[in-house]
């Protein structure tokens, strides 16, 4: 599948309940906030167009040349923000949708080439995997685009990447961000205070 036939859909409008008060997505990581290392690490990836599903974050993902849909319900959960990056996504045209989250920081466009030169034709459901389980980032194919504009909840497309082809990449990269817990270990193993 070429990049330039996928929109990249970034999903940054999770409650980050287990985060407490702040935001996650503008906490500090190596001179940056946790959400631009996925942006940074696939800003060279040609995509079709860039969608970021937004909710109470003040980061300003247009400037970083995303089409940004605001959620007003990021209670709704993940299913609801990935319907609304759906509808926006309808509008490029594209072969296929590429899902990554803005809390997994250490994704690499190298693994994304991966997924992309997995995914054949628009029945393609491929999905990352660190050997175990898999997950997202995951791909998949405009026959799928009815189904994840009406997944519901916290599940979201699961059953999909369940039944689709996994690419296996280090527990190290899929990595993601959920409590302070998390980031703080994250920080100490790059030697970041």
């Amino acid at each position: 599948m070429r990049a330039e036939d996928v929109v990249l859909l970034l999903l940054a409008a999770g409650r980050s309940d287990r985060f407490g008060d702040a935001d996650k997505l503008e906490q500090p990581f190596l001179h940056k906030p946790l959400a631009f290392h996925v942006v940074t690490a696939l800003e060279a990836v040609p995509f079709k167009a860039r969608v970021a599903v937004v909710s109470r974050t003040s980061l300003d993902f247009a400037a970083r040349g995303y089409d940004v849909v605001h959620n007003p319900r990021p209670d709704a959960g993940q299913g609801h923000s990935l319907a609304l990056c759906m509808q926006a996504a309808r509008v490029h045209d594209a072969k296929a949708v590429l899902i990554a989250l803005a809390d997994m920081p250490r994704v690499t466009a190298a693994h994304i080439w991966r997924l992309l030169d997995e995914a054949k034709g628009p029945d393609a459901v491929v999905a990352s995997s660190d050997g175990h389980a898999p997950c997202p980032p995951a791909l998949f194919g405009a026959n799928h685009f009815d189904t994840l504009e009406t997944v519901e909840g916290d599940r979201g497309a699961r059953a999909l990447i369940r039944a689709g082809h996994h690419v296996i990449a280090s527990p190290a990269e899929l990595i993601d961000i959920d409590t302070p817990r998390d980031l703080a270990e994250l920080r100490t193993k790059y030697g970041v205070d």
